[in-house]
């Protein structure tokens, strides 16, 4: 039966970004159209023909065996602190316990110059050009922004440099495309960080989020579409777009540069990390204190928290992507609370309640995982737009202007991702077990 839901949900999710549409006219129906199916028959070969299952499986199996490989290099920096729970090194000393700072964050820099790598050696271009050109013929969708969307199922921010020839006689659509794009699907760089959060309580966590950014993409097209249709012409409608890039002139220094990235990358993330849990704990505060008085009051019983107050905000929407009743509540708080606190804090939070036990239904952890991989919150809103109106400048009021729409944009396509893993989940499948 929830099978049957999560499926009515996909499209539940887009007649709820049509109908705030800001010209439901004009909807490019056959982006809408193509992109649900795309996403679909990506579902299929994942999750229900057994050679995808297993291709998958191995690429689960492939991440963890590199992620043990990035452990290298916090151990020889950290030691004990470096050694996860229930771990012991070469001499025998057992691990201190959980420490993110000295455990997950560290294997950011090694994905990031990993990545650089791939970049250099020429197998990421490949991979992004066979995806771009995917979105672009069967979407027409204009080139650029299909190169951007398929380029952000692997990188982050930096993904709009390989179009910035472009950005500033881009259309608004196409730019709120973009955005919603960035936000709506994680870097390769940061998923070893969701992996390494979940992989005691998840095994397969790996496959699931290489899974949930390849189905994102097409999602983010869609909604962005729905929200914000095109009425302009772009410039590269229908054509292949090639990347734009400056490749390093050595392996060696696109290891380097890889590596500095991951750094500011992981400063970023601490950073944020560090602000926002102060300012929501000021917050939180504020609200319980508040409502506290209120509840006696008026003989309510609300949860006037941050997380319980986002949490009644995305309750309906965890039920449409078909998470069920018992766990619905807790569901809703983690995804609600991803939309100020960042993915990493609501991933913590799915890992401490699997730790727990206190899911009910396998089936909630499954679609908590799809929901809430993506950029889409507020940080990154402001770090998208910022990092985007830096390269092209001009476009800095239209991209401020589209910047709530495309967030509203990634939050659905996020639930939409999830919605069509809960589609196709069953106990006895190969990825979709824990």
């Amino acid at each position: 039966m929830y099978n049957l839901v999560s499926f009515s949900g996909i499209f539940i999710l887009m007649a709820f970004a049509w109908a705030l549409s800001t010209d439901r006219k004009v909807v490019n129906w056959r982006a809408v159209v193509w992109g649900t199916a795309l996403q679909l028959i990506f579902a299929v070969v994942i999750f229900v023909v057994p050679a995808g299952s297993k291709i998958f499986l191995l690429i689960n199996d492939a991440v963890v065996k590199v992620l043990d490989s990035a452990t290298a290099g916090t151990r020889f920096l950290f030691g004990r602190l470096a050694l996860p729970p229930g771990t012991k090194n070469e001499l025998g000393e057992e691990s201190l316990g959980f420490f993110l700072a000295f455990q997950a964050l560290p294997t950011v820099v090694f994905f990031a110059s990993l990545m650089g790598a791939l970049y250099y050696i020429g197998v990421m271009p490949r991979l992004i050009g066979f995806f771009s050109r995917l979105f672009t013929r069967f979407m027409k969708i204009s080139g650029a922004e299909s190169l951007c969307a398929a380029s952000n199922i692997f990188v982050g921010v930096e993904s709009a440099t390989i179009i910035r020839p472009h950005l500033e006689r881009m259309t608004r659509s196409e730019l709120c495309t973009i955005l919603t794009a960035g936000m709506a699907t994680i870097a390769s760089s940061v998923m070893a960080l969701y992996v390494f959060i979940l992989q005691r309580q998840f095994p397969t966590i790996a496959g699931h989020l290489v899974s949930a950014s390849i189905l994102s993409a097409p999602a983010a097209i869609v909604m962005s579409k729905l929200l914000l249709p095109e009425t302009e012409k772009p410039e590269t409608l229908g054509t292949d777009v090639k990347p734009h890039y400056e490749k390093e002139s050595t392996l060696m220094e696109s290891i380097i540069n890889g590596a500095n990235a991951g750094v500011k990358l992981v400063v970023g993330i601490a950073a944020l990390l560090l602000a926002l849990l102060g300012i929501m704990a000021l917050v939180d505060s504020l609200f319980v204190g508040t409502g506290t008085g209120i509840n006696t009051l008026l003989g309510l019983h609300v949860d006037w928290s941050l997380k319980g107050l986002l949490g009644y905000l995305f309750y309906p929407f965890t039920l449409i992507i078909g998470v069920p009743a018992s766990d619905a509540t807790m569901i809703a708080q983690m995804i609600g609370e991803r939309t100020v606190l960042t993915e990493v804090k609501s991933y913590q939070d799915l890992a401490a309640a699997l730790s727990a036990d206190t899911l009910k239904d396998p089936r909630s952890a499954i679609l908590a995982a799809y929901a809430l991989c993506g950029f889409a919150h507020i940080p990154s809103l402001a770090i998208f737009v910022g990092g985007t109106a830096a390269l092209a400048p001009k476009r800095a009021g239209d991209l401020s202007r589209v910047g709530l729409r495309a967030l509203l944009a990634a939050t659905l396509a996020c639930l939409m991702t999830a919605a069509v893993a809960g589609t196709f989940y069953t106990q006895g499948s190969i990825l979709l077990s824990k």
